[in-house]
């Protein structure tokens, strides 16, 4: 039964599961965003928790993209199971030096995937995948942005009320295509 499973998709075993990895860690990063968010709208900053929320909400769709593709090809996507999501943080700037770990985390997953299509000569989900590599340049630059506002501005006196009033207003400007 399970071979003849396999007959109905092109995705390997091995491309699949990679797939259902990478679907549960962005239902995990959706789920850290949030707490994030919330964790700002208790402590005072009201525009970066509304940052993370919009961040909470491109991570789920990155991972219903993912699980699309998956039931596209005739895989079977799994709809993952969160648990045990920080909701405490130390400080401010200690959320968004874990934001950016996290999409570093991110990216890194993503190459890992991209190599191991290469790999296997699976180049319909390499292709796939370049959109998400192409979006974590963004997400990556943003999130070293929004953590560079502490050294530039410093958390003294009205700094942290500025940092969070600019957080939501960091862009990425996509000067070159590639």
């Amino acid at each position: 039964m399970k071979d003849l499973l396999r007959l109905r998709t092109s995705l390997t075993e091995e491309i699949e599961l990679a797939l259902n990895s990478q679907i549960k860690m962005e239902a995990e990063s959706s789920a850290i965003y949030l707490a994030m968010s919330s964790w700002c709208d208790r402590n005072g900053f009201d525009f970066s928790a509304g940052y993370f929320k919009k961040q909470s909400d491109e991570e789920r769709e990155h991972m219903l993209r993912l699980f699309k593709f998956v039931s596209d090809m005739g895989g079977r996507a799994v709809s993952p199971e969160i648990t045990n999501i920080q909701v405490e943080f130390e400080s401010f700037r200690n959320v968004f030096e874990q934001a950016l770990q996290q999409e570093i985390a991110v990216t890194q997953s993503f190459n890992r995937i991209a190599d191991q299509c290469q790999k296997m000569k699976d180049y319909v989900t390499f292709s796939f995948l370049q959109w998400f590599l192409k979006e974590q340049i963004e997400e990556e630059y943003v999130a070293r942005r929004a953590l560079e506002l502490f050294e530039v501005i410093g958390e003294e006196g009205t700094g942290q009320y500025e940092i969070d009033k600019r957080v939501p207003k960091i862009t990425y400007e996509k000067t070159y295509e590639y």
